[in-house]
């Protein structure tokens, strides 16, 4: 690869060449990561929190995409997962669908995907004032 910065697509019939910025590819899993069931959202990082107060969504969040000695793709995944839900199972159809989706859109193919499960989200419940007016409850003595 000339550019590190940069992945090279070679034509195989007039050996054109196309550049794709790595962020590119991070848009793309991050879409296809967010629609898989089991998966609650993605990590954000400084920069996707203040994208998000200025009203830009990042897609590429919770995805980091590299490349190794041999020019061969890595991506890392870092998602929160619904409670509940078989953690091994989500992770396999991650990587299922997240190569495909690359494979179809780019046809580059991934060597690896690393799911990392950054935490669990529980749903809320849904009588949370009950509890806390449970737990510190106004002693009527003192007024």
């Amino acid at each position: 690869m000339a550019d590190s910065s940069k992945i090279l697509l070679s034509g195989e019939e007039n050996s054109e060449q196309i550049k794709i910025d790595p962020s590119v590819l991070e848009v793309i899993l991050g879409i296809a990561a967010e629609k898989v069931d089991g998966v609650a959202g993605m990590r954000g990082s400084l920069k996707s929190g203040l994208n998000w107060v200025f009203g830009r969504e990042d897609h590429g969040k919770g995805v980091n995409i590299s490349v190794d000695d041999d020019d061969k793709l890595i991506a890392d995944i870092y998602v929160y997962l619904e409670s509940g839900v078989n953690v091994p199972k989500v992770a396999m159809t991650l990587q299922k669908k997240l190569k495909a989706q690359l494979l179809q859109m780019t046809d580059l193919e991934l060597k690896a995907i690393n799911v990392h499960v950054v935490g669990l989200v529980f749903p809320e419940d849904e009588n949370t004032d009950q509890t806390t007016s449970e737990l510190f409850p106004e002693d009527e003595e003192e007024k």
